[in-house]
């Protein structure tokens, strides 16, 4: 942080909208209740959604999406309320909107519309 920064936080300045996070991670399974299994029994963690191409696992500070090939690529999902300045957002079965974007490394990004 900059020491202009850090004047204008500790002043107060509400110009400046909340952080982005992370909203959660995702790899790539081979089978959804397998690895769903797998997880629960090896880390304190609750099933938010689950069927057969995806499930989403909630753990104390992140979410862990796990999705099979082809379904989803592996990414990195950032909640931002300007997800819809990356490109045109696609609504979810789960009713999220997001869309997909690569970072300069070629890294997949979900623009999660906060």
């Amino acid at each position: 942080m900059t020491e202009a920064n850090a004047t204008s936080t500790a002043a107060g300045d509400t110009r400046h909208a909340p952080l982005d996070h992370v909203h959660h991670v995702a790899i790539q399974v081979a089978e959804i209740a397998a690895a769903t299994g797998w997880y629960r029994s090896h880390f304190a963690c609750e099933v938010e959604y689950q069927d057969e191409t995806w499930a989403l696992l909630r753990m104390a500070n992140i979410r862990l999406a796990l999705v099979i090939p082809g379904e989803h690529p592996p990414h990195l999902a950032i909640a931002t309320p300007h997800a819809g300045e990356f490109g045109p957002l696609t609504r979810h079965r789960d009713g999220t909107q997001s869309c997909y974007i690569r970072d300069p490394g070629g890294n997949v990004l979900e623009m999660l519309q906060a």
